[in-house]
């Protein structure tokens, strides 16, 4: 099939008024931009419903740290894919206008002033930095481990979703024009 007969052969670009065939649509790096974001009922409904599912065993993993496999790392970063989830499902723009810079960065305070808490705790008992045992509670190591475990949860997790939306943002390079998002 030749070009001129391939479907959608002839078309004006757009942008630039040039005639273009299917091969160029096609091309990599041809200069056309995408279709915009189209929202998937499939993918939003699935979402919906795996959402929660995937918060709960990110909770669980970083509860179960000190217990099993996983931690805070493993649990805040699968925290933060719920968002991922989100945004991707339901569109990056009304995501990052729920969920603000200041409500991300306070969710991150949140999670090195809880960590940083339980360690100097430690330290107003007398004991070094993170030496659960001298603190007078209860099975203070094993809640103090958890919490620890919660704060670093929190803090990759607030960190991962930080870095997606700064990703899909786009870099302005100095050189960039304004309003121009290098790709």
């Amino acid at each position: 099939m030749s070009a001129a007969a391939a479907p959608g052969a002839g078309e004006d670009d757009p942008e630039t008024g040039a005639e273009t065939d299917a091969d160029d649509r096609l091309r990599v790096g041809s200069g056309r931009q995408d279709r915009p974001y189209v929202e998937s009922p499939i993918i939003m409904a699935t979402v919906r419903i795996v959402a929660p599912f995937v918060f709960a065993l990110g909770a669980f993993v970083m509860f179960h740290g000190a217990d099993s496999a996983g931690g805070g790392f493993q649990g805040g970063v699968i925290v933060g894919t719920v968002v991922l989830m989100v945004a991707i499902a339901f569109g990056i723009g009304p995501t990052r206008e729920w969920l603000s810079s200041s409500l991300l960065t306070g969710v991150v305070v949140f999670g090195v002033l809880l960590f940083a808490g339980i360690g100097l705790s430690a330290l107003a008992f007398g004991g070094a930095f993170l030496q659960y045992e001298v603190i007078p509670v209860y099975e203070a190591t094993k809640y103090g481990i958890e919490l620890v475990e919660v704060g670093i949860g929190i803090i990759v997790s607030g960190t991962v979703v930080g870095l997606f939306f700064a990703l899909a943002a786009g870099y302005r390079g100095d050189d960039a024009a304004d309003g121009e998002v290098e790709r």
